[in-house]
């Protein structure tokens, strides 16, 4: 039994009710400098006071959450079990649900220092970016050297650098030995265990050797500073953020062999995991999706792929994540916007935008298994020219 690919005529999806209409491919209307002056100027103002004050609260929350495993320690100690009993778990689940939520609040942070997002002084963002995403186990310049890279080239199916979609020919390729995942992905219980894989390993997978990434033409990885993604005066600081990973791991091993690395995994481990998950999921819900366009180099240019992504509605979350998951439009649009200003921001475009601005409001679970299995790989169909690539997912198993 090998995997063939069925002619998809229906251009719209269902789900929820709602039909989701492709995102326009062509040229907009509009330049980027018709959507900066829609937007009030102060959006465009950065306050060191005002950035600090959301990371203080974060950094706060984090304090208090560590500080209450104290009680839950004791009641394992007074139950003499790892979780202290059905209330103990509970409380466990509790404490790592709030602390990998907030933490995720200031990867964001940290996010934005990449950006010179922060602050006016591109020092005090690479230090404190640096220091946050060392302590979160991320390499800070090169991940910021990359993901600078994603902005530029967000869109294209050739030069983008994370959740590079496939062609239908390398899909097509993959499964016509009759084997791989492709056949797999065909079967709900398939694509819930290939899902709970990528929020598993996505990140770290990533940043190692590069899953999900653009081609490069050798083994490229975050933490070589000759990998392809950098160029030479890049190194040095792919350098300094190894030797920031370095001093944090051997300060997380200093901590387990002086409180035990059950206690680590439990209070660090897996609020971090729950982090990696929610990096995982929000990028891939914001870059891939049935109504939306990628681009062939031929019809790719910036403004048309900054476009290609979409905000999502992650309930209270939304603030605790600073807003990165319901203003992303506005993020790739002005990419040095501090997070406080983007939702006015949003507001202010979205007029100009018209149907170019992309919102979704599906709850995240369904949204996340809809697009998994909608958007396996990208072909071009003649809607908006050849170079036009849309998501599609018309695997049918033949003998």
């Amino acid at each position: 039994m090998g995997a063939t690919f069925a002619d998809d005529d229906d251009r719209d999806r269902t789900c929820c009710g709602n039909v989701l209409e492709r995102a326009p491919s062509a040229k907009p209307p509009f330049t980027i400098g018709q959507l900066r002056k829609a937007i009030p100027p102060h959006c465009f103002q950065r306050s060191v006071l005002r950035s600090s004050s959301y990371l203080a609260l974060d950094l706060a929350l984090i304090a208090v959450f560590f500080y209450a495993t104290r009680y839950i320690l004791l009641l394992e100690k007074n139950n003499n079990n790892w979780g202290g009993d059905a209330l103990g778990w509970t409380m466990w689940v509790v404490y790592w649900t709030l602390q990998g939520c907030v933490a995720t609040g200031v990867w964001v942070i940290a996010h934005e220092c990449g950006h010179h997002a922060f602050s006016d002084y591109q020092w005090l963002d690479d230090t404190v970016g640096f220091l946050l995403h060392s302590c979160l186990l991320v390499p800070y310049f090169s991940w910021k050297y990359s993901h600078r890279r994603h902005h530029s080239n967000t869109g294209s199916v050739d030069r983008d650098e994370v959740f590079v979609p496939k062609k239908k020919k390398e899909i097509a390729a993959a499964a016509g030995g009759g084997s791989g995942v492709t056949e797999y992905l065909q079967h709900p219980l398939g694509r819930v265990l290939m899902i709970a894989l990528m929020l598993l390993l996505g990140w770290p997978l990533y940043l190692i050797c590069n899953v999900s990434g653009r081609k490069y033409p050798r083994f490229a990885s975050h933490f070589d500073p000759n990998s392809p993604i950098y160029s030479r005066r890049e190194q040095l600081q792919i350098v300094i953020s190894d030797v920031g990973l370095l001093l944090a791991g051997i300060g997380l091993y200093r901590l387990g062999t002086a409180y035990g690395f059950l206690w680590l995994f439990k209070v660090y481990g897996v609020p971090l995991l729950i982090v990696n998950m929610f990096l995982v999921l929000i990028t891939f819900l914001q870059h891939t999706h049935p109504a939306l366009p990628h681009y062939e180099d031929a019809e790719w240019d910036w403004l048309r792929g900054a476009l290609a992504t979409v905000d999502r509605d992650y309930g209270i979350l939304n603030s605790v994540f600073h807003h990165i998951v319901d203003t992303h439009v506005a993020h790739h649009m002005f990419s040095t916007m501090p997070h406080y200003h983007a939702m006015e921001a949003t507001k202010a475009m979205k007029p100009i935008l018209g149907r170019y601005y992309q919102f979704d409001s599906t709850p995240v679970p369904v949204a996340l298994y809809r697009d998994f299995k909608e958007c396996m790989y990208v072909e071009a169909d003649g809607d908006g020219g050849d170079g036009v690539l849309w998501f599609s997912a018309k695997l049918t198993q033949a003998s």
